[in-house]
């Protein structure tokens, strides 16, 4: 979980670093931010989407990437957001782990 919220949240800062591409100052401090909750592993579905909307963004202003390439973000992403932040996370040490329980039909 680690390595893929850290592969999302360098997705995001490549995509508004890019060289020869200018992005908005407050889109650069957005995508620095949500890279930083991604990375420690804070409030993680919620920066996950706004990651996601920041990459949207983006990509409307400079246009939009290879379809492969768009997949691959979008998929990652999701998966973070539905799997949430892991072990190695502040999240965790916050809300502790939990086990869910299916009751029986």
């Amino acid at each position: 979980m680690l390595a893929l919220r850290v592969s999302v949240g360098l997705a995001l800062l490549a995509e508004v670093f890019a060289p020869l591409r200018p992005v908005s100052v407050w889109l650069q401090a957005a995508a620095i931010f949500a890279s930083v909750l991604l990375s420690l592993g804070w409030l993680t579905p919620l920066a996950a989407v706004v990651g996601l909307a920041i990459h949207v963004v983006a990509w409307a202003q400079l246009g939009w990437p290879a379809v492969t390439a768009l997949v691959v973000i979008v998929l990652d992403a999701l998966a973070l957001c539905l799997l949430g932040p892991g072990a190695y996370s502040i999240d965790s040490y916050r809300f502790g782990r939990r086990v869910l329980v299916v009751p029986p039909r």
